[in-house]
Order: structure tokens, then C-alpha cells, then sequence
């Protein structure tokens, strides 16, 4: 880097990639001494990008944080892994997040060089995200409640049950959970006194509450939900093993299907279902043997469902 302009850019994207560097480290990373290091580091300052020296054993340069957001400097693969995260933030269901995510994908482009431009068009064009089906939430509200889970501090929303009853709930969020097209806030009612997950999507009229609380330890949202929503009471128990282990078991469910138990010829499922000839036809997707347990009306219903997709087979 014999170029100044170039020296100073790079000692742009140092500060902005590795926080707080000494004085020796800058020096060494740009090739120069101590005396053209802080000619540079003047020059930042003269086009307005804050800089904190602090002396000693332990000091160094470092940008001020949130005091200016100076211009951003990425490498070609962050660029990429920005616009694939862009590109998945469209499809979020989240309101306001398509143009916003629009408007800051064009400011990318607008300084990308050409091949970095045919890159990022190849995986636009070619790339999709399927988070369908989708329940609209709305951003600002992500944001509040992610907010508000981060500071321990609760909040209060209306919120409208599958039964449309409206009830006024005060909540502290423990974590959010962006699962199968839906967005859910996880944490503890203060109405019902227990843990509860609530969409994000009959939410309304939330309010930040200077209520600080604290999260279980080791508290895992994800984990929660996934077992809230296979445990909804539904009008008939299942039981399956399948013949495989318990890692291929939750690549293929997802665990949306029940609860998986390991065991020593395989994994057991347990759920419930409202409808046996959905179920039936959940099944047949399966890529691996298994063994109905209960009920035996299951076992009717996939023999019925495996003859008419052979009748079927024959006419074609």
C-alpha cells in the first residue's frame, strides 16, 4: 500500500473491524511509524470520524461509538453474507422490513464492482428462502420486545386468542422465536402465572414497563416453543417408533411433529392429532421404517391411504 488515500481507508476499516488496536499495531498493520500513524489518524478526524486515543499500557485508537456512523467498509464476502441476510429479512414477515431491506440492498449496489454485482444477481434470481405460510408482524414490535428481552425489563399488549377473546396481558419476554412462518414472544404471563409463547401477530398496543425481571438461567426460547406447540391438547394420542436415530428423527420432523425420546431400537414419537387422515399422509414422507403403537384407527387409515395411492399408480 503505497498510496496515502489507501493507507487511511485501511486504517478506517481496521478501526471499524477490530475495536480498540495500539498505536504499534496500527503502525505495523500499515506499513509506516508512529508519526505517519497519527497523521492519518488526524486525517480521519478532519473529514469528521471520531477517534478515542487513550495513553498507557493499555490504550490505543478506537471510533466513538454511536456518536457517528462513519462510512462502512466491507469485503466482498461480507457483502455477500449482507445481501443473503437482506434477502432473508424480506421474507421475515416483518411489515416495514422489504423496503427497508430494498433500500440499503440498492446502497450496496450502487458502490459494488461489476463482478461483485453479477454475483449478488445470480443469487437474487436464483436463491429462495421459503418461510411460507407467513404471519405479518410488525417490525417496530420485533424491536420492542427484543429490546425489552435484553434489558429485563416487562411490557404490556393487548392480545386476541384463537378464540377471539382480547385480554390485557403483562409479560416478561425471555426470548423471541421465528418459527415456521410466525413470530413468537416466549417468556412469563404475569395473568396466567407460567411461562407462555403469544404471537407476535395478535399483539397490540404494547408498552415497555419499567418492571426489571429476571430470566431462568439457561432459559432456551426455541427449545420451549417447539415443545409448547407439540404438547396443544388434540383430541387423539399417537405414538410411533421410528426405526432410525434420534439426529436423522430431528432433521426430518423438525419437531414439529411430536416429542422425540430415544430409545434403544430407535426413536419414539409421541404427539397428538385432531385428524388421523392428515397424519396418515404426514407419514408417507417419511424416509425411514417405523412402527405404529397407538392408535390402531392410524394404522387403518395409512393401509386405506397406501391402497388408493396405488390405485392411483395403476391408472396412470
Amino acid at each position: 500500500m503505497s498510496n496515502p488515500t489507501t493507507r487511511v481507508l485501511y486504517l478506517l476499516e481496521l478501526l471499524q473491524s477490530r475495536g480498540q488496536l495500539s498505536g504499534r499495531e496500527l503502525a505495523d498493520q500499515l506499513g509506516v511509524d508512529g508519526r505517519t500513524l497519527r497523521r492519518y489518524i488526524a486525517t480521519l478526524e478532519d473529514l469528521g470520524i471520531p477517534i478515542i486515543a487513550e495513553r498507557g499500557r493499555y490504550g490505543g485508537y478506537s471510533l466513538v461509538a454511536g456518536f457517528k456512523l462513519p462510512p462502512m467498509m466491507f469485503t466482498n464476502e461480507e457483502t455477500l453474507a449482507i445481501s443473503l441476510g437482506l434477502l432473508a429479512a424480506r421474507e421475515l414477515g416483518a411489515r416495514e422490513a422489504a423496503p427497508a431491506a430494498e433500500s440499503a440492498q440498492a446502497k450496496l449496489e450502487r458502490v459494488m464492482p461489476q463482478n461483485l454485482k453479477q454475483r449478488l444477481r445470480a443469487l437474487r434470481e436464483t436463491v429462495t428462502l421459503d418461510f411460507s405460510p407467513q404471519a405479518i408482524a410488525d417490525s417496530e414490535l420485533v424491536a420492542t420486545l427484543a429490546a425489552a428481552a435484553q434489558s429485563l425489563h416487562s411490557v404490556q399488549f393487548s392480545y386476541l386468542d384463537n378464540r377471539e377473546r382480547q385480554t390485557r396481558r403483562n409479560f416478561n419476554p425471555y426470548g423471541l422465536v421465528f418459527r415456521r412462518g410466525r413470530w413468537y414472544a416466549v417468556g412469563h404471563c404475569h395473568l396466567r402465572d407460567a411461562i407462555r409463547s403469544f404471537r407476535l401477530d395478535r399483539m397490540g398496543k404494547l408498552q415497555p414497563l419499567q418492571m426489571p425481571f429476571q430470566r431462568p438461567r439457561d432459559f432456551d426460547a426455541a427449545d420451549y416453543l417447539k415443545r409448547s406447540l407439540a404438547e396443544i391438547p388434540r383430541a387423539i394420542p399417537v405414538e410411533l417408533l421410528l426405526r432410525t436415530d434420534l439426529p436423522t428423527a430431528s432433521a426430518e420432523l423438525d419437531g414439529h411433529m411430536g416429542i422425540l425420546t430415544p430409545m434403544d431400537d430407535g426413536v419414539l414419537l409421541q404427539t397428538r392429532t385432531g385428524c388421523l387422515k392428515w397424519f396418515a399422509r404426514q407419514l408417507t414422507r417419511l424416509p425411514f421404517k417405523f412402527s405404529i403403537q397407538r392408535p390402531q384407527e392410524l394404522k387403518e387409515e395409512l393401509g386405506a391411504l397406501a391402497r388408493e395411492l396405488l390405485a392411483i399408480a395403476g391408472e396412470a
